[in-house]
């Protein structure tokens, strides 16, 4: 089960930087040379390279090479991916019990110990 949580938070931290959204926002019209990224991001080939990198391994990007530069665009597949998790982690089951009700069942489950 570790390993798929190690899966989903590679997700999260490609989108929790404020860079990488802004790539994001240009790839959202089309495919982009690294070179564009880098002027209209106003940032060095490392720094661009280093958050591909991960937007890449997170699999909301996809690359390929053309000669010397590398192009990104969005991965239809990888965003789709993204989105599920996301509803995924934040919509409850509809069986889960909640706390008062478990309390009501199991009484001893929640109650405070004598003299607390």
């Amino acid at each position: 089960m570790e390993a798929i949580h190690q899966k989903n938070a590679k997700l999260f931290r490609a989108l929790g930087d404020p860079n990488r959204l802004a790539i994001l926002a240009l790839l959202r019209s089309g495919e982009k040379c690294a070179c564009v990224l880098m002027e209209r991001l106003d940032m060095g080939q490392s720094a661009v390279s280093y958050h591909m990198k991960i937007l890449c391994a997170s699999g909301v990007v996809t690359s390929r090479q053309e000669g010397k530069w590398t192009h990104y665009r969005l991965s239809e597949t990888g965003g789709q991916a993204a989105a599920a998790l996301l509803l995924q982690l934040t919509t409850p089951y509809a069986t889960q019990e909640r706390c008062s009700e478990a309390e009501g069942q199991s009484g001893a489950a929640h109650r405070q110990p004598k003299g607390a």
